[in-house]
């Protein structure tokens, strides 16, 4: 029996005396994905790298973040850094990106994967997604693919590469004849006005960035305060174009 109420505008839904919270289900993590604008994209194989990367994403502003998946025994990374924050921070939302099949998607699923992310739209990965009710963006790069994508369940579909699928205008000439259409790229979309003004002038809903955002310097040298910073910079500055618009 459900004892607790949804309080306004809050994103946890009640708890369940015998299961505990019922954190970050399907439709909390697409808000989530749309309210804060910006995906930090990320992977480090270092275990504590990636949990001070994280948390200086949810202190920016980010707390859904998408953990890239990069070959050998990334997995293992995650499953330690997810079981860190579902104690640590439970606010992070924990995506992985790059899947390409429904095996992979399932291991991550299994060890806390919140929302799965592709660069092909995949329609194993779609059902297996489905079944579990959790957010899959595909990589679509034609009407078709996207019509596909939706077709399969896929509520936000990702523009991949955002900048050499054709950009900005690719997004307007979608979303003229589908305007129900909800995209987020991934490549191309820069953390500076100039790029935010673009892309989601044209109708984007959220954007996936990687090393402009988390720079190589950055984490190389420690610097999780810059990190923190860049990010609560991009998602203020999405936040004011929305507000303008």
């Amino acid at each position: 029996m459900l004892d607790a109420t949804v309080q306004s505008g809050d994103l946890i839904p009640p708890q369940n005396k015998e299961t505990g919270p019922m954190r970050h289900d399907r439709l909390s993590v697409l808000q989530q994905l749309e309210r804060q604008g910006v995906v930090p994209v990320f992977y480090h194989p270092d275990v504590e790298t990636c949990i001070a990367v994280i948390e200086a994403c949810a202190k920016g502003g980010a707390p859904a973040v998408e953990f890239t998946n990069r070959g050998d025994f990334a997995a293992h990374v995650f499953l330690e850094v997810s079981r860190h924050f579902a104690k640590a921070n439970p606010d992070v939302i924990m995506g992985v990106g790059s899947i390409v099949d429904a095996p992979t998607a399932g291991l991550y699923i299994a060890g806390g994967a919140r929302f799965i992310v592709g660069p092909m739209l995949n329609p194993e990965v779609a059902r297996l997604c489905n079944r579990r009710m959790i957010a899959y963006s595909p990589g679509c790069g034609s009407a078709t693919e996207i019509s596909d994508a939706q077709e399969l369940g896929c509520d936000i579909v990702k523009v991949f590469p955002g900048s050499s699928v054709g950009g900005p205008d690719f997004v307007k000439a979608v979303r003229g004849p589908m305007p129900w259409t909800k995209i987020m790229p991934t490549g191309g979309v820069d953390p500076d006005a100039a790029s935010i003004e673009k892309w989601f002038g044209a109708g984007i809903v959220a954007a996936g960035m990687g090393s402009k955002l988390i720079t190589d310097a950055a984490v190389k040298s420690g610097d999780w305060a810059g990190i923190e910073a860049k990010v609560r910079e991009t998602v203020t500055a999405i936040a004011d174009f929305r507000r303008k618009a």
